[in-house]
C-alpha cells in the first residue's frame, strides 16, 4: 500500500530573478521530489534545469551535504578535518575572535557573504551579529553589481525600484540590455518576454538563447554600449521621439548633454560599436515609439565603464517619457519588500540602526591582496558565499588564506573550495530545513520558504547559528537573540501584504495586488533636486563627469582578446558546482572562438588551446561560432575549482584564476568582463 503524501510549498531562495515556488513532494515523512508549484505564476509547475537536477540531487544528499561542525587537521587547503561538537567549535570561534578584537581590535575580523540563500533571516539576520562585534564587512555587491547601484544612484535616487514586469501587458517594446534571461532568469525567458505583444529588442556581445529569440538583436563590441545608448539616443531626437514636457518638468541635464548628441549618429556609432547603422535606426525607432520597458542587466556594468554606461542608458527612459505611465519603466533591480511596503526604514530582518557606523566596508577587488597581510585580516569568516570560487585573483586568494596565522572560519552546507582552507567549518542547514521569507527581485511576488524537514545532521540555519555564537561571545543584546517567527511576522508586518504567516504558508506565495503597479508615476525622484539627475552634481563631486560621456574601452591590443565570462546555464554562480549530475552537464569546460580569430591562429574545433595574461594560465577545449564578435572569448563562471576545474585537465581552477581585479569606474566593484588574455594553441 502506497505511503501517505504530503505536499509542502515553498520558494526558491536563490540568486535569480523568478522567485519560483516549489512543491515539495514527501512520502512517509521523507521528501521523494522537490518540484515547481504548478500554482506559482512563475514557475508554473516546473523548475528551470539547474534547480530541478540539484535540488532533487546534492540537496538532498547526505553524503554532499556537511553534517556537523569540523576541525582542521591537516595543511590548509588539503581538507583534511576532524568532527568536533557545537560546543567545541563555537568556544574555538569566541575565543579567537575575542582575542584579536582585544589585541589587534574587532576591525581585523572580516566577514564576507552574498546571495548563497537569499531569503530574510538566513540572509539579513547575521548582520546583527557582526554590527555587535565590529567587525569589517567586504561590501557584497562588489564581486557583483555595485557599479549600477551607485550610477544609477546618482540619476534617481534609487537602484532598487524599477518596472512592475506585469505593465508589459501594455509595452510595445522591451529593451533587454546586457542581461541573458535564458540563463540567469529561465521562467522571464520562456514566458514574460514571449507572452506580451511587445517587439523585444536584445542589446549583447553574446548571441545567448534570449538574444536568439528576439525581435531585434543588437551586438555590439564589448565595451561600447555608451556610444551605442548616444547612437540611438541621436536617432530618437531627430525623428522626435523626445518628450520636451517630460524633459521640463522631470529632468535635470538635458542642456548640458545635448550637444554630445549632435555628432553621434547611426554611422559613427556603427564604426565605434559594430552595430548597422541601419539596425541602430531601428531599435531607437521601437524603443522611442514606446510605450516602452528597459531591463539593464547586472553583467553590462560589469565593465572598466559600468557605472557610465548605466548613466548613459538611464538617458532612454528620462529623455524619451517612457516613466511613469502603463507600459514603460526602467529596471535595474526590485527590492520587492521595500516596495510592497513605501515606508522606508529598515526591515525587520537587518540589524538594528546605530550611531556608530563601524569600520568602513572593503572592496571584494581588494581582498586578494589585503588577505595576504595580517595589518587587516586576522580572522576570516565567510557565509553564503565561495569566494576561492567566485573571487578574482584567485591564485592569490589562495596564497592568502594559506596563512598559519589567519583564523577562517566557513559557514555552509557543502566541503567548498573556500571551507577546505577553514580552521573551523560550520553546517548550515539548507532552505528546505527552516521557515524564512523570499522574494523576487524582478516579480512582485513573496514567498514562504517552508520548513519541509529537520535539518541534516547537527546542521542549523544561519541564524540559529548567530544566534549561538553571539551567546558565546557573552552578548547581551536582545535582538541577537530574537526568534525566527518574531522576525517573520514583523517583515510581513512591514511589508504590508495582507497576509500573515500562516496563510502566506498555505497558499506559499502572494503577489503586491492584482493589478500592474506604476512605479514613479508621481514624477518626482529621491535625488537632491527632485529630479531624474542626467547632470549629476554628487557624480562631479566624487570625480565623475557631470554628465554621462559617449566613450568606448580601447580595443585589444594585437594578439590579446576581451574574455567574457557570464553565467552559466547550469549554475547559480557557484551554486550547484558540485553536483555530479550539473557537472556532467555542463561538460568540459569550453571557450567560445570568432571563426575569424580561430583561422588566423590555425584553431580547429575541440582542440586545446590555452589562455593567459599576467594573473595565470588555463586551458581550455576550443568551440568556434560567431556567438561573440571577434576579437572576444567567452566562457562561463564559477565551477567549483576542486570538482573540475577551469582547465580541461581539472587543475584546482577555474576562469577567475585570470580575472585581474581592476576596479570599475564607479562603486569600486568588478570590472571582470573587461578581462584581457591571449590565446594560443597548447
Amino acid at each position: 500500500m502506497p505511503g501517505t503524501k504530503e505536499i509542502i510549498k515553498t520558494t526558491c531562495p536563490r540568486d535569480c530573478y523568478d522567485g519560483c515556488g516549489i512543491a515539495v513532494i514527501k512520502r512517509d515523512g521523507k521528501i521523494r521530489r522537490v518540484l515547481g508549484d504548478p500554482d506559482h505564476p512563475t514557475s508554473r509547475g516546473a523548475l528551470c534545469g539547474k534547480c530541478a537536477v540539484a535540488y532533487n540531487g546534492v540537496w538532498l544528499d547526505e553524503n554532499a551535504r556537511l553534517l556537523q561542525p569540523l576541525r582542521r587537521t591537516g595543511p590548509k587547503g588539503s581538507g583534511q578535518f576532524e568532527a568536533i561538537t557545537w560546543d567545541e567549535a563555537l568556544s574555538t570561534i569566541a575565543g579567537k575572535l575575542q582575542a584579536i578584537a582585544d589585541e589587534h581590535g574587532a576591525d581585523k575580523i572580516v566577514h564576507t557573504h552574498y546571495t548563497g540563500t537569499c531569503s530574510a533571516l538566513a540572509y539579513g539576520f547575521p548582520s546583527r551579529f557582526f554590527s555587535r562585534l565590529g567587525a569589517t564587512e567586504v561590501e557584497p555587491d562588489t564581486i557583483c553589481n555595485n557599479a549600477g547601484h551607485v550610477a544609477w544612484g546618482y540619476v534617481f535616487g534609487d537602484s532598487h525600484a524599477g518596472f512592475d514586469p506585469r505593465t508589459a501587458r501594455d509595452s510595445e517594446c522591451i529593451l533587454v540590455w546586457g542581461a541573458n534571461p535564458s540563463h540567469s532568469a529561465p521562467h522571464a525567458h520562456k514566458h514574460w518576454l514571449k507572452e506580451n505583444q511587445a517587439e523585444v529588442i536584445v542589446v549583447d556581445p553574446v548571441r545567448h538563447e534570449t538574444a536568439e529569440a528576439a525581435d531585434l538583436f543588437l551586438q555590439p563590441l564589448p565595451g561600447t554600449d555608451a556610444a551605442l545608448a548616444f547612437a540611438m539616443l541621436h536617432v530618437m531626437r531627430r525623428n522626435g521621439h523626445f518628450d520636451d514636457d517630460y524633459i521640463a518638468g522631470h529632468v535635470l541635464g538635458y542642456d548640458e548633454v545635448a550637444p554630445l548628441l549632435d555628432t553621434c549618429t547611426p554611422e559613427w556609432g556603427e564604426q565605434q560599436t559594430g552595430v548597422p547603422a541601419a539596425m541602430i535606426e531601428r531599435a531607437a525607432n521601437a524603443y522611442g515609439t514606446g510605450p516602452s520597458l528597459l531591463w539593464l542587466g547586472q553583467g553590462l556594468q560589469r565593465q572598466p565603464e559600468g557605472g557610465n554606461i548605466f548613466r548613459t542608458l538611464a538617458m532612454l527612459p528620462a529623455f524619451t517619457g517612457n516613466i511613469g505611465k502603463p507600459g514603460a519603466g526602467f529596471y535595474y533591480l526590485n527590492d520587492s519588500f521595500g516596495i510592497a511596503s513605501r515606508k522606508g526604514g529598515a526591515p525587520a530582518y537587518e540589524a538594528p540602526s546605530s550611531d556608530d557606523p563601524g569600520p568602513p566596508s572593503i572592496s571584494q577587488m581588494d581582498v586578494p591582496d589585503l588577505l595576504q597581510s595580517p595589518d587587516t585580516f586576522r580572522a576570516y569568516m565567510v557565509w553564503n558565499c565561495n569566494p576561492v570560487a567566485s573571487n578574482p585573483e584567485q591564485a592569490k586568494m589562495r596564497r592568502g588564506l594559506e596563512r598559519d596565522d589567519l583564523f577562517t572560519v566557513v559557514i555552509d552546507c557543502f566541503q567548498t573550495d573556500t571551507a577546505d582552507y577553514a580552521d573551523i567549518v560550520l553546517p548550515a542547514a539548507s532552505f528546505l530545513e527552516f521557515d524564512d521569507l523570499a522574494s523576487s527581485y524582478f516579480h512582485f511576488t513573496y514567498g514562504a520558504l517552508v520548513k519541509c524537514q529537520e535539518p541534516m545532521g547537527e546542521s542549523l540555519p544561519n541564524q540559529e547559528i548567530f544566534r549561538r555564537l553571539s551567546r558565546a561571545m557573552g552578548f547581551e543584546e536582545k535582538h541577537l537573540y530574537e526568534d525566527d517567527q518574531s522576525v517573520i511576522d514583523k517583515t510581513l508586518t512591514y511589508a504590508d501584504l495582507g497576509v500573515d504567516w500562516e496563510t502566506l504558508k498555505q497558499k506559499g506565495w502572494v503577489s503586491l495586488g492584482d493589478e500592474p503597479i506604476v512605479l514613479w508615476s508621481e514624477g518626482t525622484f529621491p535625488t537632491p533636486s527632485g529630479k531624474i539627475e542626467i547632470a549629476s552634481a554628487q557624480a562631479e563631486a566624487d570625480g565623475h563627469p557631470r554628465v554621462p560621456q559617449p566613450t568606448v574601452d580601447p580595443r585589444p591590443a594585437d594578439g590579446r582578446f576581451r574574455l567574457l565570462s557570464p553565467a552559466d546555464k547550469w549554475l547559480m554562480n557557484s551554486s550547484y558546482g558540485n553536483d555530479p549530475r550539473v557537472d556532467e552537464l555542463m561538460g568540459r569546460p569550453q571557450v567560445t572562438i570568432h571563426p575569424d580569430d580561430a583561422g588566423a591562429l590555425d584553431i580547429a574545433d575541440g582542440t586545446e588551446v590555452s589562455l593567459s595574461n599576467d594573473a595565470g594560465s588555463l586551458t581550455f577545449t576550443a568551440r568556434i561560432a560567431d556567438d561573440i564578435p571577434p576579437g572576444t572569448l567567452l566562457t562561463h563562471k564559477s565551477r567549483w575549482p576542486k570538482v573540475r576545474g577551469g582547465g580541461v585537465d581539472g587543475g584546482g581552477a577555474n576562469v577567475n584564476l585570470l580575472h585581474i581585479p581592476q576596479k570599475t569606474d564607479m562603486g569600486e566593484s568588478t570590472s571582470v568582463h573587461g578581462t584581457e588574455v591571449t590565446l594560443t594553441l597548447t
